[in-house]
């Protein structure tokens, strides 16, 4: 755990293809690397059609094997996405919320060319019954499509605190359209109040003070309204990586703020070994996670990049910043050695 306003310095090695990131200090916490981005688990609801049809499934905890299954059983009536053949090629996917990047998501196999699919599979979550009773179960039916376009087709949500878990039956329920706030991307997941400055390489005059490769200084100094995902409230730690490294080495992270839904950090990192062209090409990732023993649960997060969907000449899934992101990050690079105050706000998307 690092200290109070501490400062960690790595050092980010440009390559063409894949830049990495090595560290100056041997005193990290060894901790398993992100695979892929943490941000990056949610389909994109590309489709406008109403949402018809239902779908049977039911659920059940294994209290031997500690584990949540949902039996996904089949789906009828759904609506038909490509008119023209008249097709569609459904798919069942779930979350736990709302800390649905932490668990993951479970999804079945692809049935095509039907609107009436049987599945018959059962999706797992290991979990500890107390921490799934305070969440609700998102089960949603999606097309699928080659492209990644893939349409919304309906969902259901239930709350797992008030499920009779003695009901163990295949029932049948009326998938709904999405809800007001999904479709407009309302996710209220908290505000990061933080300082970023770029350091070009030869901007400091001479060394020692001079770096020989420019640096990203990232100052975290605080979040507010964070979820509570139990009743003694929420402790927090923030995560930060490079991207498109998500190794060890890029790895750091604040300490752990107790019981407060409105933590204050005041946590300075340092990446050094970026040229002026890197910053176009990489990406600051900062996550905020609420600490367990087990397991931590993801509560949103920031991109700070262009958002171009390119990382050195590569398409790449986490290269997606806001605008209000796009707009704090080129605003460091045109303010050379200079600190720009930051205000945004935490996303699951």
């Amino acid at each position: 755990e690092s200290d109070t306003a501490s400062e960690i310095s790595f050092q980010f090695t440009r390559h063409k293809k894949t830049p990495s990131i090595g560290s100056h200090s041997s005193d990290m916490a060894s901790v398993s690397s992100v695979s892929g981005s943490v941000l990056s688990v949610y389909s994109g609801d590309f489709g406008s059609v109403d949402a018809q049809g239902t779908v049977e499934f039911a659920l059940d905890y294994d209290e031997k094997n500690r584990e949540f299954q949902v039996h996904v059983s089949q789906c009828k009536d759904l609506a038909v996405v490509d008119e023209k053949k008249g097709r569609s090629d459904p798919y069942v996917k779930t979350y736990l919320l709302p800390d649905k990047a932490r668990m993951g998501k479970r999804k079945t196999s692809v049935k095509k060319r039907t609107v009436n699919p049987i599945y018959n599979e059962v999706l797992r979550y290991k979990i500890e019954k107390m921490v799934l009773l305070i969440q609700k179960l998102n089960l949603s039916v999606w097309h699928n499509d080659p492209l990644g376009r893939n349409s919304f087709l309906g969902e259901i949500e239930i709350d797992l605190a008030s499920w009779d878990w003695s009901n163990r039956k295949l029932n049948w329920y009326p998938l709904k359209p999405r809800s007001l706030s999904a479709v407009n991307g309302v996710d209220h997941r908290g505000v990061m109040s933080l300082s970023i400055k770029y350091v070009p390489p030869g901007s400091l005059g001479k060394w020692p003070k001079n770096p020989p490769s420019g640096e990203v200084h990232i100052w975290v100094k605080d979040v507010k309204d964070l979820l509570q995902l139990r009743p003694s409230g929420v402790d927090s730690f923030v995560k930060c990586y490079v991207l498109p490294d998500t190794s060890k080495k890029s790895y750091q992270k604040t300490r752990v703020i107790k019981r407060d839904t409105n933590p204050i950090f005041n946590h300075t990192i340092v990446y050094d070994g970026f040229h002026t062209e890197d910053l176009k090409d990489a990406c600051v990732e900062l996550t905020v996670w609420d600490h367990e023993k087990l397991t931590n649960h993801f509560l949103g997060g920031i991109r700070l990049g262009l958002g171009t969907g390119l990382s050195y000449g590569i398409s790449v899934d986490w290269m997606d910043s806001t605008q209000e992101e796009v707009a704090f990050w080129q605003e460091m690079m045109l303010a050379a050695n200079e600190w720009i105050d930051g205000l945004l706000p935490l996303r699951s998307l």
